[in-house]
C-alpha cells in the first residue's frame, strides 16, 4: 500500500471538485480525504494500490468539467492505514 498527496492548482474550488474526488476514490477503493485550501487549491490525500492511486491523480489532473486545473503536485510516501473510508473535510 502507498500513500499520494496531491495539491490540485486552478480553479477547482466551489465546483464540487471534492465531492467527485471523493466519489472517483470511494470507487477505487483508496482512503483519505480532499480539503480545500486557503491558498485556492485542493489537497487530496489518498492511500491504497499503487495502480488506484495513479487512477485518482488522473481525475485530478482534469477534474470534473467545470474545474481549470492549472498544475498538479503529487508525492508518493508509505501508507500510514490512518483512515478509514474517503471523506470530505471543511
Amino acid at each position: 500500500m502507498k500513500r499520494v498527496n496531491i495539491i490540485v492548482h486552478g480553479s477547482v474550488q466551489g465546483i464540487f471538485f471534492r465531492a467527485n474526488a471523493k466519489e472517483i476514490a470511494e470507487g477505487l477503493g483508496l482512503s483519505g480525504y480532499a480539503k480545500n485550501l486557503p491558498n485556492g487549491a485542493v489537497e487530496v490525500v489518498a492511500e491504497g494500490e499503487e495502480d488506484k492511486l495513479k487512477e485518482l491523480i488522473s481525475f485530478c489532473k482534469k477534474g470534473p468539467e467545470a474545474a481549470e486545473v492549472s498544475k498538479v503536485d503529487v508525492k508518493f510516501s508509505e501508507a500510514s492505514n490512518k483512515f478509514e473510508g474517503f471523506e470530505v473535510r471543511y
